[in-house]
């Protein structure tokens, strides 16, 4: 299957705007990049559209986010308006990745393979909820999985192809499979009572 992502043609989301902090304007900011200083050495941050401009004036690590000043953003109300806006730059504006790096806008949208073939669903995003990144695969039904992004758990990944191979972690795919057998499980049994049915997400 071909990759497939409502990303810019020739930009890269290397962040995204989280809830406002404080009264005076401030923001959090999700960064996808291991360089702290992404958010200012390529000058202001556009929107996918590129219709917006962002300058961060400053910026301080706070857990897993950033908390940031704007240029010209003062008001905790024009803050709140800019939560989950996702910060793009030009391409030709990053360096080389090395070998086994890879860039979180360009793995949404693969599709997720196991060894053999088998179609476990597609990633729909990245998270790194403090232990490194996860990658968020959604299936075609049933519960979604979070797949350590680790040579080990993801050993091949082919843009050109569009699709990564994953060796699941052991019982993760079980689990899955319980938690989606139990939801189904819990489906209420209406069949007694038809009164009720009338008004019835590398290392």
């Amino acid at each position: 299957m071909a990759k497939t992502t409502s990303e810019p043609e020739g930009k890269i989301c290397i962040a995204q705007i989280g809830a406002a902090h404080g009264v005076r304007g401030e923001v959090r900011i999700k960064l996808f990049s291991d360089d702290p200083d992404a958010l200012t050495q390529y000058g202001p941050l556009q929107t996918a559209e590129g219709d917006r401009r962002f300058q961060i004036l400053s910026a301080r690590l706070s857990k897993t986010v950033f908390v940031c000043r704007i240029k010209g953003l003062n008001d905790r109300n024009e803050a709140e308006a800019l939560n989950g806006v996702r910060l793009y730059v030009d391409r030709e504006q990053l360096p080389e990745l090395e070998e086994e790096e890879y860039y979180h806008s360009d793995l949404i949208g693969l599709e997720a393979r196991l060894e053999d073939g088998t179609v476990l669903g597609s990633i729909v995003a990245i998270h790194d909820f403090g232990a490194g990144d996860l990658l968020d695969i959604v299936p075609s039904r049933g519960k979604g999985l979070y797949v350590p992004f680790t040579l080990a758990a993801v050993p091949h990944v082919s843009l050109d192809e569009g699709y990564v191979t994953v060796i699941p972690p052991e019982g993760l795919l079980d689990e899955a499979d319980e938690s989606e057998r139990r939801k189904e499980g819990e489906a209420a049994d209406f069949s007694a009572q038809p009164e009720l049915l009338e008004g019835l997400k590398k290392d």
